[in-house]
């Protein structure tokens, strides 16, 4: 006689499901579709055109042959190394490709990288080291112009990926699954998961992405993108999930969870500390740039000092913080928060611009 069991939902985030009430743990670490899904799923935020899917009909390099044994290390490392349109074809399967050293961008090959895993691929750092870099200002990766802070290349794009176990604790400036300075870059549709840098510091930052110096200041996008979830959350000293220093964020129907901030002493440090421990979800330091938050949910993230969801800090006072139609919900700030905005600390050009958002 068959069983018949209760009403249940099939796509959970954190769970799988065997039968009747009987579950088990799912890894987005070993299996590219489990774990949330991309996105904030209630955002509706418009996205600018540069900021949408880059077109990747026309690779110039696919990794692999079909098969998951012929998706490697080494055949991404060097894929990245020359830049262009980089594709998979690795089985129809969802696989994990577990780097053995840091994937790391040319300044001197294509000037645009785009990387599309077809939401099927899983880059993993291994808890070893750094997934992605991208450096216009270091010589070892070519200078290309007298301006590497302020080029127009390379302009990087990963989408449709899930970055995990990414570790830049033995890097200098943080950004566990990826580093960026110079050009331009955008993550869209994808998901980051258990990245870490330092643990303590006052001026490193990025559990999962730091960037520095955008052309002519223009933002980095994050779009319809994951960071953490339960047992997954990044964690860095300052930004478990994003930070910058002078860089414009806008960030686009995304989810923040359960990423943290575990420095301790703030920024400048307490005597006596180590210092850091501020923006559980995004840490944003510098003088003249803006946050924009737009359809996006921010729960569950903690900050050891300042803002357990946004730190932002304008030292000149010229920056803007924009939040719209998101919601900001228990983001506890164990330090010190902004009165009247739960979960941030904010110094800017006037108030917090909230338009249509919960923030509690």
């Amino acid at each position: 006689m068959s069983q018949r069991c209760g009403s249940w939902i099939a796509a959970v985030m954190v769970f799988g499901v065997l039968g009747c009430g009987e579950s088990v743990p799912v890894d987005p670490r070993t299996n590219p579709n489990d774990g949330p899904p991309t996105g904030n799923g209630d955002g509706s935020c418009s996205v600018p055109a540069e900021a949408q899917l880059a077109d990747v009909s026309s690779p110039d390099t696919v990794i692999g042959d079909g098969s998951p044994a012929s998706c490697t290390s080494e055949a991404f490392v060097d894929a990245v190394a020359r830049g262009g349109v980089i594709t998979f074809d690795c089985g129809p399967e969802p696989v994990v490709i577990t780097l053995d050293r840091t994937a790391k961008v040319f300044n001197d090959q294509n000037p645009d990288v785009v990387i599309d895993g077809g939401g099927k691929v899983t880059l993993s750092g291994g808890g070893r080291v750094r997934i992605l870099y991208q450096n216009a200002c270091d010589p070892s990766q070519v200078w290309t112009t007298s301006h590497c802070n302020d080029q127009d290349h390379p302009r990087l794009t990963v989408q449709n990926l899930t970055f995990v176990d990414g570790n830049a604790k033995a890097e200098e400036d943080g950004g566990g699954a990826i580093f960026v300075r110079g050009g331009r870059f955008k993550a869209v549709n994808t998901r980051f998961f258990n990245n870490v840098c330092h643990d303590v510091g006052p001026d490193v930052g990025g559990g999962a992405i730091r960037v520095f110096d955008m052309y002519q200041d223009r933002p980095a996008y994050v779009v319809n993108s994951t960071f953490g979830g339960e047992g997954l959350g990044n964690v860095c000293s300052n930004g478990g999930a994003l930070s910058s220093i002078g860089v414009s964020y806008t960030v686009i129907n995304s989810a923040f969870t359960h990423n943290a901030a575990i420095g301790n002493g703030a920024n400048p440090q307490r005597a006596g500390t180590p210092g850091g421990g501020s923006g559980g979800a995004i840490y944003n330091d510098g003088n003249t740039f803006t946050l924009t938050v737009c359809g996006t949910v921010m729960e569950n993230n903690t900050a050891n000092e300042g803002g357990g969801a946004i730190f932002f800090v304008s030292n000149d006072r010229s920056g803007s913080l924009v939040i719209e139609d998101s919601v900001l919900r228990n983001n506890p700030s164990d330090g010190f928060e902004t009165q009247g905005y739960p979960g941030i600390f904010v110094l800017a050009n006037g108030d917090p611009q909230v338009r249509s958002s919960v923030i509690e």
